[in-house]
């Protein structure tokens, strides 16, 4: 796992996580532990099948391959227990673009559109620029672990007349893996009142041992009929760039809806690197990727002793999966101006902003653990230093 432990600089290589930093702090000395890319170079397999295609020398439009269906029906099956054929599965060119899209075709304007709160900002964001009207569900907050609220969630679809519903699973910022049992009431709650479900998936391969990832796709076959979910190689694998997702939709109408809204939007070419780098990575990454799941465990851990040893007064929630721990700095502050401030200028740290994930985010923030230790434990020192 020593592969893990090497810095490689993404300083001055147009990395958003990196070199973003300056154009919106104004500042070159912090240390990024916040948009959710890793630090760590891609399989070799990867970047190996990119050289392949690059000594060719043209670069003309592609198909897609047999073999990439094949790939990605063979990762479903053997990792998540997810049947799929040729005939079920959408190539797109990214998971936001397609749940934008979802929206576009199965609501119309002024429809409510439920999420989560706290959740990846994004979500929110997608459902009113689309000029849907956003319904939030508070999430219940246990001593280590977020739950969903079934009934808050009922009584919102019935008040509302929620028309679809967006899904996180693993959650994003809490790293909650959702039980069999808990999506199994979501479904039932879904097919009672006909509701759509458009599930990210895309952090499913990014589970920790003790937890498995169930897909919305194993619940309930009935469910087919409402179900879209959405997923890539590309946060498993460290490829945000090749710009490629997975849409699976098992209902013939549902699909064939879909993909009307793909073509009027002209959103079905995708860029060859992504085709190819998904193919690679699923035909040879697994190695890489059980090992990366160890790294970033022991990294979860070193937080939480961090944490426990030199600020006790944060509250931190251990995630169940992805590479993101949710931090709880109500004990110091109030203000989530004044707490993003503190990092920055005493601290020299960036970690996202927990409003920024809605109302339930308040005084919290989102840190990113995929990068070399050495680096994690220069920030955590950072950020013991804004709060010492």
């Amino acid at each position: 796992m020593e592969q893990f432990d090497e810095i490689v600089s993404r300083l001055n290589t147009d990395s958003v996580k990196w070199d973003a930093i300056s154009q919106t702090y104004r500042r070159n000395d912090l240390l990024p532990l916040w948009v959710a890319d890793m630090d760590f170079p891609a399989p070799h397999g990867v970047t190996t099948a990119f050289q392949n295609y690059l000594q060719k020398g043209i670069f003309g439009y592609s198909t897609v391959p047999d073999s990439l269906y094949r790939s990605v029906i063979d990762w479903e099956e053997r990792r998540h227990h997810v049947t799929l054929t040729k005939d079920h599965i959408l190539f797109t060119s990214g998971v936001l673009a397609s749940l934008s899209l979802a929206i576009q075709a199965f609501t119309a304007p002024g429809d409510a559109v439920l999420i989560h709160d706290p959740v990846y900002p994004p979500f929110g964001a997608i459902v009113e620029s689309n000029e849907r009207q956003l319904i939030r569900s508070p999430l219940n907050k246990t001593a280590d672990h977020f739950e969903m609220d079934l009934q808050d969630m009922e009584e919102k679809i019935v008040s509302n007349k929620i028309k679809a519903m967006i899904l996180c699973n693993p959650h994003n910022p809490g790293g909650r893996v959702w039980t069999k049992e808990e999506l199994k009431q979501l479904s039932e709650l879904c097919l009672t009142y006909d509701v759509f479900l458009f599930s990210d998936e895309i952090h499913q391969d990014i589970v920790f041992s003790g937890h498995d990832f169930t897909s919305m796709q194993t619940i309930d076959p009935a469910l087919s009929r409402l179900l879209i979910t959405f997923t890539s190689a590309t946060k498993t694998f460290n490829l945000a760039a090749i710009k490629n997702s997975m849409v699976f939709i098992k209902d013939h109408d549902l699909k064939s809806r879909f993909t009307k809204q793909l073509e009027k939007n002209q959103h079905q070419g995708i860029n060859t690197f992504g085709l190819l780098g998904t193919q690679a990575a699923y035909e040879t990454g697994e190695e890489w990727l059980n090992e990366l799941l160890v790294y970033l465990e022991e990294n979860v851990l070193e937080v939480i002793t961090f944490f426990t040893k030199h600020l006790p007064d944060v509250k931190v929630m251990k995630p169940e999966g992805t590479y993101l721990i949710w931090l709880d700095f109500s004990a110091y502050t109030d203000d989530d101006r004044l707490l993003e401030k503190k990092l920055i200028e005493k601290g020299r740290v960036v970690l996202n902003p927990g409003i920024s994930f809605g109302p339930s985010g308040h005084c919290h923030m989102r840190l990113n653990v995929a990068c070399p230790r050495s680096v994690l434990k220069e920030g955590l020192l950072r950020i013991q230093r804004a709060f010492s």
